[in-house]
Protein backbone atom coordinates (compact mmCIF):
# COMPACT_ATOMS: atom_id res chain seq x y z
CA UNK A 1 0.00 0.00 0.00
CA UNK A 2 1.28 3.40 -0.83
CA UNK A 3 1.42 6.19 1.72
CA UNK A 4 -1.24 8.18 -0.16
CA UNK A 5 -3.77 5.35 0.11
CA UNK A 6 -3.13 5.06 3.85
CA UNK A 7 -3.51 8.82 4.35
CA UNK A 8 -6.72 8.93 2.28
CA UNK A 9 -8.11 5.92 4.14
CA UNK A 10 -7.46 7.58 7.51
CA UNK A 11 -9.14 10.78 6.25
CA UNK A 12 -12.08 8.72 5.02
CA UNK A 13 -12.40 7.07 8.43
CA UNK A 14 -12.33 10.48 10.14
CA UNK A 15 -15.00 11.88 7.81
CA UNK A 16 -17.17 8.82 8.43
CA UNK A 17 -16.90 9.31 12.19
CA UNK A 18 -17.57 13.04 11.81
CA UNK A 19 -20.69 12.31 9.76
CA UNK A 20 -22.01 9.94 12.42
CA UNK A 21 -21.34 12.44 15.22
CA UNK A 22 -22.89 15.38 13.36
CA UNK A 23 -26.03 13.38 12.59
CA UNK A 24 -26.31 12.24 16.21
CA UNK A 25 -26.07 15.83 17.47
CA UNK A 26 -29.00 16.94 15.30
CA UNK A 27 -32.49 17.02 16.76
CA UNK A 28 -35.39 15.16 15.22
CA UNK A 29 -37.29 16.84 12.40
CA UNK A 30 -40.70 15.29 12.98
CA UNK A 31 -43.35 17.42 14.65
CA UNK A 32 -45.39 14.42 15.68
CA UNK A 33 -49.14 14.04 15.24
CA UNK A 34 -49.92 17.63 16.22
CA UNK A 35 -47.65 18.95 13.48
CA UNK A 36 -49.23 16.71 10.89
CA UNK A 37 -52.78 17.79 11.72
CA UNK A 38 -52.35 21.44 12.53
CA UNK A 39 -49.43 22.26 10.26
CA UNK A 40 -46.48 24.35 11.23
CA UNK A 41 -47.14 28.05 11.73
CA UNK A 42 -44.72 30.71 10.51
CA UNK A 43 -43.41 32.30 13.66
CA UNK A 44 -40.64 34.69 14.46
CA UNK A 45 -38.41 31.75 15.40
CA UNK A 46 -39.00 30.08 12.03
CA UNK A 47 -37.64 33.14 10.23
CA UNK A 48 -34.29 32.81 12.02
CA UNK A 49 -34.05 29.09 11.39
CA UNK A 50 -30.91 29.43 9.23
CA UNK A 51 -28.96 30.74 12.24
CA UNK A 52 -29.79 27.87 14.58
CA UNK A 53 -27.42 25.11 15.59
CA UNK A 54 -29.54 22.51 13.76
CA UNK A 55 -29.28 24.46 10.51
CA UNK A 56 -25.51 24.69 10.86
CA UNK A 57 -25.26 20.99 11.65
CA UNK A 58 -27.37 20.17 8.59
CA UNK A 59 -25.03 22.25 6.42
CA UNK A 60 -21.96 20.57 7.94
CA UNK A 61 -23.53 17.15 7.33
CA UNK A 62 -23.81 17.87 3.62
CA UNK A 63 -20.19 19.03 3.31
CA UNK A 64 -18.71 16.19 5.36
CA UNK A 65 -20.78 13.61 3.46
CA UNK A 66 -19.58 15.12 0.18
CA UNK A 67 -15.97 14.88 1.39
CA UNK A 68 -16.58 11.22 2.33
CA UNK A 69 -17.95 10.40 -1.11
CA UNK A 70 -15.09 12.19 -2.87
CA UNK A 71 -12.52 10.39 -0.74
CA UNK A 72 -14.20 7.08 -1.49
CA UNK A 73 -14.08 7.75 -5.22
CA UNK A 74 -10.45 8.89 -5.06
CA UNK A 75 -9.38 5.81 -3.14
CA UNK A 76 -11.24 3.63 -5.63
CA UNK A 77 -9.52 5.31 -8.58
CA UNK A 78 -6.04 5.06 -7.02
CA UNK A 79 -6.30 1.35 -6.17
Amino acid sequence: MSAWIIILTVLQLLTALATVLIVLFQSGKSAGLSGAIGGVADTFLAKNKAKTLDAKLAKYTKWVALAFVLLTLLINILT
